[in-house]
């Protein structure tokens, strides 16, 4: 009988969880309100510079964030101006679990993706607007020279961003293309790079029309660098740099298909 229970309560907690999932999922995508977007800062090493930065950090920082999204908006008529309203919000010094590895296979990151969920509950519990609110979980790192940072998340299920990020005031333009990137990935965007990360043509491409075709001049947002030949391609310097391409606007439903 126990075992049953069990069975019983866990297939209940699925289908709730499924169930907020998808009502989340919809009312994100609708674009009738902005999306509340809560950036929590992290020591990502422990050292001291990082933290006196993320201790200097505040809600202007990441304004040019919205307003990237209200001039793509704009140009994809979308009735909202500003589809993102972000805001600095608390330290956070008890850090998310650990992503696993890319190849760790279907049911190890499942996993992990439900103890993140119940991690961002708990620290940053959810309330009456969290069906259109992004949880930006930063990573601030030393900067230095040739350093890689390990690949940033956004996860569609939960509105939640876990990014890896440089401690750096000359760095924080970039470090604005690595966030909105992952805030598009939260609401449907899919990658525009290959395994390279090279631009793929022409959805990875900010103007696949262009004559002659390199170099470009920006960067598609989910490609993230500008094709400067057929194999090579620099980092966009800062989002004024960066475009919302047809294939990323129609995946975050601000291109609607015509019924046929």
């Amino acid at each position: 009988m126990f075992k049953i229970i069990r069975v019983v309560t866990l297939l209940f907690i699925f289908i709730a969880i499924a169930f907020y999932t998808k009502t989340q999922k919809l009312s994100s995508r609708s674009w009738s309100v902005p999306l509340q977007v809560v950036i929590y800062p992290m020591n990502g090493d422990g050292s001291p510079l990082v933290e006196r930065y993320i201790n200097q950090l505040n809600t202007s920082d990441y304004q040019e964030i919205d307003q990237f999204f209200h001039d793509e908006a704009k140009h994809y008529s979308l009735s909202i101006q500003y589809p993102t309203s972000t805001h600095l919000g608390e330290i956070i010094t008890n850090h998310p679990p650990l992503a696993p590895r890319p190849d760790a296979g279907l049911a190890k990151i499942a996993w992990w993706s439900i103890k993140l969920r119940y991690w961002a509950f708990r620290h940053t519990p959810d309330d009456d607007s969290n069906f259109n609110r992004i949880r930006a979980f930063v990573y601030y790192h030393t900067p230095e020279k040739n350093k890689r940072l390990k690949h940033s998340l956004g996860l569609d299920k939960g509105l939640l961003v876990i990014a890896h990020t440089f401690a750096s005031v000359k760095l924080e333009p970039q470090n604005n293309i690595v966030l909105a990137h992952e805030l598009l990935h939260t609401v449907g965007a899919s990658d525009k790079y290959d395994s390279n990360a090279q631009p793929v043509y022409p959805d990875g491409y900010a103007n696949p029309d262009k004559s002659p075709l390199f170099p470009q001049l920006m960067a598609e947002i989910m490609a993230a660098v500008i094709p400067t030949s057929q194999i090579n391609s620099e980092m966009a310097e800062s989002l004024k740099y960066c475009v919302i391409g047809e294939k990323t606007a129609r995946e975050i439903n601000w291109i609607k298909d015509s019924p046929d």
